[in-house]
C-alpha cells in the first residue's frame, strides 16, 4: 500500500480500478485522429446537461511514456527558443511571442506558461500580450500572489539560455506524458471522439468501477475544513493553496516557507504550472485511485455545464482537490473588500441546494484583514456561487485551472 493512502483519512477510496485497455479499444476504435500542428484542434460539442453520463467509462489516466514523435516535437520547439533574442527588457510583444510558443503531441496542443489549450501558437500569444499591456488609466490590482503576465515573461526570458532551455524542456516532458489525460477530459466532459489505437498507445489509461454524472450526490466534499490556513505574506497565495492541498493528503502540516521554496515563488507571485508540478511530486493526487497526473488546462471553450461537470468530476469521483485560478474581483467574490488580481484557490466540494442553487467549497488563503486591519476578515472556508467562479476563472487572463 502507498504511504500516502494510510496519511489520507478525509475519504477513503469506495472503489477498485481496473486498466482494461481491450474495452477501451472497442470504444475508440472508429474515432478519427487529428492532423498535425497545423491543423486544427478537436471540435468541442456539449454533452447535455450536467446531469447526462459522459460518453464512455474511461476515467483517467497517470504518467505515460514519450514517444519519439513527442521527443521530436519537444527539441524542435526548445531549439527555436534557443534561437530566439530575447531578454527582459524586450518589447511585450517580443517576450510574448518568444517565451509562448507550443508543442502538439498526439493532435493536443500545449503552450508554455498557459498549459493546454485549443487556441492556435498565435492566439495564445496574442492574448499574453494583450495581458501584460500598460492600461495607465486602470488602478492596479491589490496583489495576493498570481504571477502576472510581464512578470511571468520576463522571469523566464531573463534566464541565461541553457537554463531556459532546460526549463521548457521539462515542462514540455512533463505535458507529453500527460496527454491520456487531455484526451480523456475533451472526451468525457466535451464529447471529443478519441483517436485510433489510443487505448494501444496509452496504458496508463484507466477504466474504472466509479461514480457517473447520474450518480454525484447533490453535495460532497473533501479536505478536512480545520486543516487551513491564510497566506502569511501578499503574495503566497501559491504557497498557501499548496499547504493545504499537501495538508489534505499528508494529514500534517507543513510551513508556507516550505511550499514557497519548492513552487519558485517570488514577490512577483506564483505560476500555475508551478503548482501542478509540485501537486503532482509531492502528494499522491496524481495517482490512480484518485485524478491521474495534474496538467494545466486552459477552459475558455468550456461552456458553465462542462465547468461544472468536471468539478463534480474531480471532488467526487477523483476525490482529489482542483488548483482554481480566478481573477479576484468583488463582482464574483462578495466578501472582497477591494479588487485583486489573479489567486490560487482551493477547490474541494460542491452543492446543489434543495432550492437549484449551485455552489462551489474551497479554501481560500487570502485574508484581506491579515495585511489591513481596517478590511474585514475573510473565512479560509467558502462556499459561493459556483456560476460566480466559473466566470472568475473566465476572467482570469489565462483562463486555466490545475485537474
Amino acid at each position: 500500500m502507498h504511504l500516502g493512502s494510510l496519511l489520507h483519512p478525509a475519504h477513503p477510496r469506495r472503489r477498485a480500478i481496473a486498466v482494461a485497455a481491450g474495452a477501451l479499444t472497442l470504444l475508440v476504435a472508429t474515432a478519427p485522429f487529428l492532423p498535425d500542428d497545423s491543423g486544427p484542434l478537436p471540435e468541442i460539442t456539449t454533452q447535455g446537461d450536467e446531469s447526462d453520463q459522459p460518453p464512455t467509462s474511461v476515467d483517467t489516466a497517470t504518467r505515460g511514456s514519450i514517444t519519439p514523435e513527442m521527443r521530436a516535437e519537444i527539441d524542435r520547439v526548445v531549439a527555436e527558443g534557443e534561437g530566439m533574442s530575447v531578454s527582459a527588457r524586450s518589447s511585450t510583444y517580443r517576450l510574448a511571442t518568444a517565451t509562448t510558443r507550443c508543442a502538439v503531441f498526439e493532435g493536443q496542443r500545449y503552450c508554455l506558461g498557459l498549459g493546454w489549450t485549443t487556441k492556435t501558437q498565435e492566439e495564445a500569444a496574442a492574448g499574453m500580450a494583450d495581458a501584460a499591456a500598460p492600461r495607465p488609466t486602470r488602478t492596479p490590482p491589490e496583489q495576493t500572489g498570481d504571477l502576472d503576465p510581464a512578470a511571468a515573461m520576463r522571469q523566464r526570458a531573463d534566464l541565461p539560455t541553457h537554463e531556459r532551455a532546460a526549463a521548457e524542456r521539462a515542462e514540455l516532458s512533463a505535458a507529453a506524458r500527460a496527454v491520456a489525460k487531455v484526451w480523456l477530459i475533451r472526451h468525457e466532459i466535451q464529447g471529443v471522439p478519441l483517436p485510433d489505437g489510443f487505448a494501444d498507445r496509452h496504458p496508463e489509461a484507466q477504466v474504472a468501477a466509479r461514480a457517473t454524472a447520474r450518480n454525484h450526490p447533490r453535495k460532497f466534499e473533501i479536505l478536512r475544513e480545520k486543516q487551513v490556513r491564510p497566506q502569511q505574506e501578499y503574495y503566497w497565495c501559491g504557497p498557501a493553496a499548496m499547504q493545504m492541498i499537501a495538508w489534505g493528503w499528508r494529514d500534517r502540516r507543513q510551513g508556507q516557507a516550505l511550499w514557497a521554496d519548492r513552487l519558485g515563488t517570488t514577490t512577483a507571485g506564483t505560476g500555475i504550472t508551478e503548482m501542478v508540478r509540485v501537486v503532482n511530486n509531492n502528494t499522491g493526487y496524481d495517482n490512480a485511485e484518485h485524478a491521474g497526473e495534474y496538467i494545466v488546462l486552459d477552459i475558455s471553450d468550456f461552456t458553465y455545464k462542462q465547468w461544472w461537470r468536471l468539478i463534480k468530476k474531480h471532488v467526487h469521483t477523483y476525490e482529489a482537490p482542483v488548483v482554481l485560478h480566478p481573477v479576484l474581483l468583488r463582482q464574483y467574490f462578495p466578501y472582497l473588500d477591494d479588487d485583486a488580481s489573479g489567486h490560487f484557490q482551493v477547490g474541494r466540494g460542491y452543492e446543489r441546494t434543495e432550492d437549484g442553487q449551485k455552489l462551489l467549497g474551497y479554501f481560500e488563503p487570502w485574508d484581506q484583514s491579515e495585511f489591513d486591519p481596517t478590511e474585514p476578515r475573510i473565512a479560509r472556508n467558502q462556499w459561493q456561487s459556483a456560476y460566480k467562479s466559473f466566470r472568475a476563472n473566465q476572467a482570469h487572463f489565462q483562463h486555466n485551472l490545475g485537474v
